[in-house]
């Protein structure tokens, strides 16, 4: 699975894919003998399912601007509508386990939205 990782120095992030799977975080120290690196960390803050990296450069997550900006019953139809996307595709865009996991991810969204709705 890709991973977009941070990389953070003086207050400057990058975002980079990383072949590593771990979640946590890690002394960046260890891969270089230049002890001023000591302060730097690595954290994986993006999943391709969950929260992709390219939909929250500006500050927000794309889908909390989405949501922000629908009604509650608008953002469960949005939802409810990219199920039926990822599901679609999931067998002509090449990760299929992904878009079913997608699919799965904005249903349970559309969940959570029905139960807001319907308390």
């Amino acid at each position: 699975m890709d991973n977009t990782d941070t990389l953070t120095i003086n207050g400057e992030t990058t975002f980079f894919k990383s072949q590593r799977n771990e979640a946590e975080d890690f002394d960046i120290s260890e891969l270089f003998d230049d002890t001023s690196l000591d302060d730097l960390t690595i954290r994986k803050e993006y999943d391709p399912v969950t929260k992709p990296a390219h939909y929250n450069l500006g500050g927000i997550e794309c889908i909390d601007y989405i949501e922000q900006n629908l009604t509650p019953v608008e953002f469960k139809g949005y939802c409810k509508g990219n199920v039926i996307k990822y599901v679609h595709r999931e067998n002509y865009k090449g990760k299929p386990l992904e878009d079913m996991l997608k699919a799965q991810w904005y249903l349970n969204r559309a969940v959570e939205k029905m139960k807001e709705i319907h308390k």
